[in-house]
């Protein structure tokens, strides 16, 4: 995660407010909000018209298999799974746009489905009704863990992708009673699943969108798991374990990224 305290980190987050506001004000449209956006590699955030029938062509295009529909049961005759093809898989959710909906539910089975869709080598589209709420916080759940992020940092990444994303106040207070949930379940992973595991390394927000260049062919590396887990088979190894090795397998996780 980004080190909150240090002045060349602050410098940095004002700048990415700057550059937020002037995308929202000059680059965001109405074509922009009525279409899908790829948040991070492999997930798409966009409306319920991203998913429609004639938009079959281009999910195909774009490799996405895997579909997540949330509406509730006013919506339900409109906004469903649109795609009768066997080769889509969707997940349909019930959540309704409200500030005492409870949203943090859904978040371990959103991650699960979102996980099996890459480890597949297909992308995923969430959407709800506008793409800007409940959608929007089942993907900022996912990036908060996936990267180590708060609210705050997560929000201002997924804001820079897509402008018109607006929370309820409901969803953003659960998403920030979430960060300390999903930092505990990853401690007992740490610390009581092996006596041999090292955490992952923290990573920069920059490194959601950074590509990988000048590693030419490459064969798929199989996902890792999040937390990514460190593992040390022997005492040599534990004591071997550097900074390169860090760094190595910072590389490998880029080009995973990059793959999808």
């Amino acid at each position: 995660m980004i080190d909150m305290t240090s002045g060349h980190v602050a410098e940095e987050a004002t700048n990415g407010v700057n550059k937020l506001n002037l995308y929202t004000l000059s680059s965001w449209d109405y074509f922009c909000n009525n279409a899908m956006q790829e948040i991070i590699p492999g997930v798409y955030l966009g409306p319920y018209s991203s998913a429609q029938f004639h938009c079959l062509g281009t999910l195909r295009e774009k490799g996405i298999r895997y579909i997540i529909c949330v509406r509730q049961a006013t919506e339900a005759h409109f906004i469903k799974p649109q795609i009768n093809d066997p080769n889509f898989t969707y997940l349909t959710l019930d959540i309704a746009n409200h500030e005492t909906e409870n949203i943090l539910r859904f978040f371990p089975k959103v991650n699960d489905f979102i996980d099996e869709a890459l480890s597949k080598n297909f992308k995923v589209l969430v959407h709800g009704n506008s793409g800007n709420s409940r959608s929007a916080s089942l993907v900022l759940a996912y990036i908060m863990e996936k990267f180590g992020l708060a609210l705050s940092e997560a929000l201002c990444f997924v804001k820079t992708k897509r402008a018109s994303v607006n929370l309820n106040e409901g969803f953003k207070a659960q998403l920030s009673e979430y960060e300390p949930i999903y930092r505990a379940r990853q401690n007992l992973t740490f610390n009581g699943s092996s006596s041999n595991i090292r955490t992952r390394p923290k990573r920069k927000i920059e490194q959601l969108t950074e590509t990988v260049e000048g590693y030419g062919e490459y064969e798929l590396i199989p996902p890792p798991p999040s937390p990514i887990p460190w593992e040390v088979d022997s005492p040599d190894d534990a004591n071997s374990f550097g900074p390169q090795n860090a760094t190595d397998f910072s590389q490998l996780y880029k080009l995973w990224l990059a793959k999808r």
